[in-house]
């Protein structure tokens, strides 16, 4: 496995997410301690996804967001490059479909809004998934992105990265089977950049009106951007 200086081979990262799809949810909720829970919850909401809405869940794994996402009544569509987490979430019932962020297998703007949840860090490329994704979603389409960031508040980001990471990467190595794949998860989550850098990748790939909210202290973020209307 690519080290998490982020230089990523997609089909090693594909062969990771394989590996550990039985039990990946499971160890999210455990190593998250439940947050994840909340995050995915703040995200539906900030997506605010309507009744006749076509929502594509771009690195969607097996599928539970996309799931929430459909609640509303929208059409919600999983799309991941591992196979293997996509059949491990086939009783989720929501379209599944495999899928390379930076090559996606969709008509221009054929949806209404793109949403990644703790999946843009394993691209080889952020800023060309960026524009791929833009490329699928109609003019004044959302995005809104779920991702690990840095919390802002010095005491709390030393406590983060010392210590949280760490716990993190222990509490996978007990509920995985592959305990080298969540020591890469937690590494790619500490090279990630902060909230403000990703806000300007995300403007530099054509979007507008980029913004961020932080949760649980910044540990989390969740960014939100317009994809400029036909003038």
């Amino acid at each position: 496995m690519s080290r998490a200086n982020l230089d990523k081979d997609p089909h090693e990262v594909a062969a990771m997410f394989d590996g550990v799809a039985a039990g990946y949810d499971r160890a999210n909720s455990f190593m998250t301690f439940g947050f994840d829970r909340r995050w995915r919850t703040t995200t539906a909401r900030v997506l605010d996804a309507e009744r006749g809405e076509r929502i594509l869940d771009l690195a969607a794994g097996t599928g539970v967001s996309t799931s929430e996402y459909a609640r509303g009544g929208a059409w919600c569509l999983a799309a991941d490059f591992s196979v293997g987490m996509l059949r491990s979430g086939k009783h989720r019932g929501v379209p599944m479909v495999a899928a390379d962020a930076l090559h996606l297998p969709f008509a221009d703007e054929a949806f209404d809004a793109a949403t990644i949840s703790f999946g843009i860090r394993n691209f080889v490329d952020t800023k060309a998934a960026l524009v791929e994704i833009a490329r699928v979603v109609k003019p004044g389409g959302r995005l809104v992105i779920c991702e690990v960031s840095t919390p802002p508040f010095p005491p709390i980001r030393f406590v983060y990265r010392k210590f949280l990471l760490r716990a993190m990467t222990l509490l996978g190595r007990f509920t995985s089977s592959n305990p080298e794949a969540y020591s890469y998860l937690a590494e790619s989550m500490a090279a990630w950049p902060d909230q403000r850098t990703l806000a300007e990748t995300i403007a530099a790939a054509g979007w507008r009106n980029v913004e961020w909210l932080n949760l649980t202290f910044g540990v989390v973020a969740i960014h939100r951007a317009i994809k400029p209307p036909v003038e």
